[in-house]
């Protein structure tokens, strides 16, 4: 057993929508919402062109203008579901940001123990008046929820000796959300599209989406991160790319006559990107000087230990529900990563418990993993396998599961024996109350 003990913070179930294009430039819509973009994918060394256009996600707007007073009212989807678990009713801005005098923006990015560059101007000055002074029960949440990925994303990006400040990138592509996913397909924290994640490692078929792992998808933007920097050696363009695209950001460099400079290309960046790297910084601001704008972190009502169990063998997570009782919500919560609820078996797979339960599961894992296994895993996959799986003492074995066909003269003793379990074990595994079996009923041996 893996053993990971945290404190799990649910995350919003805000959904992340994007529409794509390849025209940029032709791009004019003020109403509408910028988080994320999609990861370029790579062909050999070439870097594709691909950009994709965020529509409606609950943080930061898209807007066409330097003034802040252009900045339209952020659409809060699916906020009222976070507000469930966090409680932010004094977690609000009590001060006027707009009096503040741009020094003091300028000083205190400037102050930042940063790698990266965030250089300061009226365009950065507006996002960071978005996040403090109009979104700051966002901005509570973020800070609360930070609590839980940040360990996560800064030992992942020191491992690969990258910079801390891209932990904040999560929080302006899925606002934190593990679950977000798009319609045009990019999903989980990072906002891998599929190519892109298998093509850094991720598994990602019918039943399985690591893009919504945590752990795996940090990995995996980590090796992403790198790859760019790799390219560009700096990391304005690398965010850049990191939203448009390869293809486009090289398109600006040419345009810019060679230079390789975030700020002087921008004018020939598609318009969602120049207002990427100033989110990027605002997101910085925020999360560093959210108190010093009268922002709390939001205070939790609902806390749980969790701990992981690793296991090779097919399993839904509705067997595991019914028989702990836990509810299905929760469950998938702290198991995105399966979209459909089951976990394929054959390699290892982590399943992720509230720690009270694990003793539990483990006591009775091979019940669980009998309990409805035909209707809710197995469905026609034994009618189908049963020509071609054969076992020995006459029984056959089917996705793990051993199926014996009792005999005449057959007692629970003999077939434990011959099956090398115990007597418990199959009255436990098959439901049975006592000694009594019948020729021609079958049992499950789940070993």
């Amino acid at each position: 057993m893996k053993k990971i003990l945290f404190t799990f913070l649910f995350c919003c179930a805000a959904f992340v929508l994007r529409a794509q294009t390849t025209e940029p430039d032709s791009i004019s819509r003020p109403d509408t919402l910028l988080t994320a973009d999609t990861l370029y994918t790579m062909d050999s060394l070439d870097i594709q062109d691909t950009l994709v256009v965020d529509s409606v996600v609950p943080f930061i707007p898209y807007y066409t203008g330097w003034n802040e007073s252009e900045v339209t009212d952020i659409e809060m989807r699916a906020l009222d579901w976070c507000m469930q678990w966090l409680d932010t009713t004094d977690c609000i801005a009590v001060h006027d940001t707009t009096t503040l005098p741009d020094s003091v923006y300028k000083a205190r990015l400037q102050a930042l123990p940063c790698v990266i560059e965030l250089p300061y101007n009226e365009r950065v000055r507006a996002f960071i008046l978005r996040y403090v002074k109009r979104s700051p029960k966002q901005v509570a949440r973020m800070m609360r929820m930070s609590e839980y990925y940040f360990p996560l994303f800064e030992e992942v990006l020191a491992r690969y000796n990258l910079p801390y400040e891209l932990k904040y990138l999560p929080i302006i592509e899925s606002a934190l959300n593990p679950m977000a996913r798009s319609y045009v397909g990019a999903a989980g924290l990072w906002q891998f599209m599929p190519g892109t994640g298998k093509l850094f490692g991720l598994e990602i078929n019918s039943l399985v989406d690591e893009r919504m792992d945590p752990v795996k998808s940090t990995e995996a933007a980590c090796r992403f991160l790198s790859s760019m920097y790799a390219v560009y050696h700096d990391w304005n363009l690398v965010i850049a790319a990191y939203n448009c695209g390869g293809g486009n950001v090289n398109k600006a460099i040419k345009r810019a006559g060679g230079k390789r400079d975030f700020w002087s290309i921008y004018p020939y960046l598609p318009r969602e990107t120049r207002n990427y790297v100033p989110i990027f910084i605002a997101a910085n601001y925020a999360m560093n000087y959210g108190q010093e704008h009268g922002i709390c972190k939001a205070p939790l009502e609902k806390t749980m230990l969790t701990d992981t169990i690793a296991t090779t063998r097919r399993l839904h997570l509705q067997q595991v529900s019914e028989n702990l009782d836990i509810p299905m919500d929760e469950l998938r919560r702290l198991n995105p990563q399966y979209s459909r609820d089951i976990l394929p078996g054959g390699s290892i797979y982590t399943l992720c418990l509230p720690s009270e339960k694990v003793g539990l599961y483990i006591e009775q894992e091979d019940s669980i993993l009998v309990y409805k296994a035909d209707s809710l895993i197995n469905n026609r996959r034994a009618e189908i396998d049963l020509a071609k799986v054969t076992g020995i003492h006459g029984g056959y074995r089917v996705n793990g599961v051993t199926y014996y066909t009792i005999k005449r003269g057959d007692t629970l003793g003999g077939i434990a024996k011959k099956f090398h379990c115990t007597v418990k074990q199959l009255k436990q595994w098959n439901g049975l109350k006592n000694d009594n079996i019948r020729e021609g009923k079958k049992l499950k041996i789940c070993k």
